[in-house]
């Protein structure tokens, strides 16, 4: 690992296990929390940082000019602000910046693009996604009947079948537009 080899404290270590897609993520909150003027941020990659271009511009300012951090990308020399600090030391660390997050961003879009083209083609083979239905329990038409006779209450009725209320409900209107179907019928 790349901070691994700079020796950093484990406590001084953040990691969020979600996407990069914006900045509302817990670590990445708390780091910025804790850090404070002439603080060293280390970043493997800029698409570490962020996926969203403008977002990325923004949070390099908010990190560098109002916190007064500095940032080291790991992977990109350029990006470096404890170097450069004069106007063509800047100049080039704003383009070097703009270009990778914008290549940041391209890239989550298209691994968007390619996920939702998978996934087109996956139901188009006849895949499905999620969890495979339950069966309706043998005693779920009897059940329907009394809960449509008024019989049973719909809280009764779910609980009769071992089902929370909104998935009777939602099982017993598909029911009554495919009565013709036998019993225990994968609704």
């Amino acid at each position: 690992m790349a901070m691994g080899e700079l020796e950093i404290p484990e406590k001084n270590l953040y990691r969020d296990h979600q996407s990069g897609k914006d900045f509302d993520r817990p670590q990445y909150r708390k780091l910025v929390r804790r850090l404070k003027r002439d603080d060293v941020l280390y970043i493997k990659s800029i698409d570490r940082l962020g996926r969203n271009y403008r977002e990325i511009l923004e949070q390099w300012r908010v990190l560098t000019k109002e916190k007064g951090v500095d940032i080291v990308v790991l992977d990109m020399p350029l990006l470096d602000t404890r170097r450069g600090k004069d106007l063509m030391g800047t100049f080039l660390s704003d383009i070097v910046l703009q270009v990778l997050s914008f290549v940041a961003e391209n890239e989550r879009a298209a691994i968007h693009q390619r996920q939702a083209e998978g996934i087109a083609a996956a139901k188009a083979r006849g895949v499905r996604f999620g969890r495979p239905p339950r069966p309706l329990p043998e005693n779920f038409p009897a059940v329907h009947r009394a809960w449509r006779s008024k019989k049973l209450t719909l809280k009764q009725a779910a609980k009769a079948c071992e089902m929370p209320v909104g998935t009777f409900y939602s099982k017993a209107v598909q029911w009554e537009t495919t009565a013709a179907l036998p019993p225990g019928l994968d609704l």
